[in-house]
């Protein structure tokens, strides 16, 4: 499976907003995963939003998007591991990851490591047609408090949209067993 990770902190660069407006917090009740909308269409997402939020988790979610259809120019099939003529559909999403813990990535450097092992794990995962990036990023926790978070982007593609959301629901299934199911992660 295709992984990568980036800083993406300071300047305009965007900022993870824990308290968001429409936040639901699934760390109370993990189920609450199978009622966001944005879940109807990609049950898998539902279900590793419940991994990630449970109480052996290291980390929490804030916030996820799905986009079933991304356009030629959102995707490139070549860093999917596609297979010629596997990219007619794609489709991904994202999900914003927080430490459960403030002393979890207290510097950028921790932030970094949990990515990079994240990636080695991933790497290791024998999946074509989807890929996982991270970026880390600024994250407001609470009023005033601040730490790091993670995005993570996954995106896949196939031959129909059947294919593309097969693709991406084991890259969900992947992505978050490296993060829950791997004590170095944390």
């Amino acid at each position: 499976m295709e992984a990568d990770w980036e800083f993406e902190l300071g300047g305009d660069a965007p900022v993870i907003e824990a308290q968001w407006s429409g936040f639901i917090d699934l760390r109370q009740n993990p189920e609450r995963a199978w009622q966001l909308p944005e879940t109807a269409q990609l049950p898998a997402l539902a279900q590793d939003l419940a991994r990630l939020n449970a109480p052996a988790s290291p980390v929490w979610t804030s916030k996820c998007d799905f986009w079933p259809h991304l356009e030629a120019g959102e995707f490139d099939a070549d860093e999917l591991d596609a297979p010629p003529g596997c990219d007619p559909h794609a489709m991904g999403c994202y999900i914003d990851i927080l430490p459960k813990s403030g002393q979890q990535w207290p510097l950028p450097t921790n932030a970094a490591t949990a990515c990079k092992c994240a990636c080695n794990l991933l790497r290791d995962v024998l999946l074509c047609c989807c890929r996982v990036d991270l970026v880390i990023r600024r994250a407001i926790v609470a009023p005033e408090i601040e730490g790091l978070g993670i995005t993570a982007y996954l995106s896949s593609c196939g031959e129909n949209e059947g294919e593309a959301a097969i693709a991406l629901q084991a890259s969900l299934t992947a992505f978050a067993g490296a993060l829950c199911g791997h004590s170095t992660v944390e």
